[in-house]
């Protein structure tokens, strides 16, 4: 049975868009992405498109390739410093010549909508209920949770040790109330079949399309796919979905499935930032 990602984001979203109607919250979410990028362009519309959608507001700036290090800390020191701004992200990919992980560091921690700041990754770590967390990981917990999927002592197979899916999903699905037995795989992971086939939940993050088989997963598992792959001009998974769909209790289609939830997530995340500034400026 197919797990409609996008139908389920919609409800997470019609509730953000009544909270920020009714209590008139004002957030706003500032992009900076590259131009020469295509992919990012077209994604980074599909976030303004959905912030429009439940009344977030949304500024995009475009930057040349050539744009120097300093000069991109310095947009994102002004977007910290800009209280109008509730919440930044820089869409990756950079070019070679800038650090991604200063820049990461670089952005406000409580501007940090994508999760991803060593503060913010901490604080999940440690299990804080305010944390920022990670969009796609969150949307993946939260998925698993509205299906009624229990991960209470089951076994969970992730597939991808990225900061922003495999690593922080370990660790959001083997905290208390979660329970998950979590098994992280990668590239360097031998009997990587043996560890599927024991797998009551397979998440894949590879990014490698239809590297899952049917003949790797078990009867009755559950199957959720972040992949996004581009294969004979179609998008694909990381799960060759038409057979492993048949042996699968539920599964996430691609797209439709994880895509959706990674956006209702910014989306709250960003409402979570407004909020946590307006709290802190009542403060001072």
């Amino acid at each position: 049975m197919d797990i409609n990602g996008r139908a389920i984001a919609q409800v997470i979203r019609t509730t953000l868009e009544t909270e920020i109607e009714k209590n008139k919250y004002t957030p706003t979410l500032a992009f900076f992405l590259m131009e020469d990028h295509a992919p990012s362009r077209v994604y980074v519309g599909m976030k303004q498109r959905a912030c429009q959608e439940v009344g977030i507001t949304s500024i995009k700036e475009e930057l040349p390739v050539s744009i120097t290090e300093k000069g991109l800390l310095e947009k994102i020191d002004n977007a910290n410093k800009d209280p109008v701004i509730d919440a930044i992200i820089v869409q990756m990919p950079l070019p070679d010549h800038i650090d991604s992980n200063k820049i990461i560091c670089a952005i406000d921690p409580i501007k940090d909508v994508d999760g991803f700041h060593p503060l913010n990754i901490g604080k999940m770590m440690i299990g804080d209920k305010n944390a920022l967390l990670p969009c796609t990981p969150h949307g993946i917990c939260k998925m698993l949770e509205i299906e009624n999927i229990s991960t209470t002592g089951k076994n969970v197979v992730i597939l991808g040790r990225s900061l922003i899916v495999g690593r922080p999903l370990a660790n959001l699905l083997s905290q208390k109330g979660k329970d998950a037995t979590v098994t992280l795989l990668h590239s360097r992971s031998q009997n990587l079949k043996s560890h599927l086939l024991n797998a009551d939940i397979v998440i894949s993050a590879i990014g490698i399309p239809h590297f899952v088989k049917e003949d790797m997963v078990k009867q009755g598992a559950v199957i959720i796919d972040v992949g996004m792959n581009h294969l004979e001009g179609k998008l694909v998974g990381d799960v060759d979905y038409t057979k492993v769909k048949k042996i699968a209790s539920k599964i996430t289609p691609v797209p439709g499935g994880v895509g959706p939830m990674t956006i209702a997530m910014l989306l709250q995340n960003t409402l979570q930032c407004h909020i946590q500034r307006l709290k802190s400026n009542l403060s001072l």
